[in-house]
C-alpha cells in the first residue's frame, strides 16, 4: 500500500503539469482559432481603378467606329471582331 501512496505522491505534480500544459494549449488554440475567424471579416483595402470620364465620348466614339483589334492589323469579320478560322 505504500508502494502506491509513493507512486501517487510522485506522479500527482507531473498529472497537474501536463494538465496546465494541455489547457494552455487548448486556450492558444481556442485564441489563435478566434483571431483567424476575426481577421477574415476585417476589411481590406482594395485598388480602386480611377476612370477618366472626362475623356469618356471619345473612348466610346473610337469604340463605335472602330476595333482595337483591327488597328492590331490582325484579321477582322464585319463586326470588328477577330476572325478565327
Amino acid at each position: 500500500m505504500d508502494d502506491i501512496s509513493a507512486l501517487l505522491k510522485e506522479a500527482k505534480p507531473l498529472y497537474f503539469a501536463r494538465k496546465r500544459r494541455n489547457n494552455r494549449i487548448k486556450a492558444f488554440a481556442g485564441v489563435f482559432a478566434l483571431v483567424l475567424m476575426f481577421g477574415g471579416l476585417y476589411p481590406r483595402d482594395y485598388v480602386y481603378t480611377e476612370y477618366n470620364f472626362g475623356d469618356l465620348g471619345r473612348e466610346i466614339y473610337l469604340t463605335e467606329t472602330g476595333s482595337v483589334i483591327e488597328e492590331l492589323g490582325l484579321p477582322t469579320d464585319e463586326f470588328g471582331l477577330l476572325m478565327v478560322g
